[in-house]
């Protein structure tokens, strides 16, 4: 068989890190900013953990 090709897209919106979880970005933090609070923005900000029903396929999508 060949060698499977890494999914870009996958790549580009996830992060693995040193103990081999996958970091998202959270959605709602493009546009409409005006309304959304301070608070809401911040946390909106910092990365979220992918679904560990998600991990494994996306995972192997990466090639990792």
């Amino acid at each position: 068989m060949p060698k499977m090709k890494t999914r870009k897209a996958v790549v580009s919106r996830f992060k693995v890190t040193a103990t081999g979880k996958l970091m998202r970005t959270r959605p709602g933090r493009r546009h409409i900013l005006t309304k959304k609070s301070g608070k809401r923005k911040r946390l909106l900000a910092s990365p979220a953990q992918v679904d560990k029903s998600f991990v494994k396929m996306y995972k192997r999508l990466m090639g990792v």
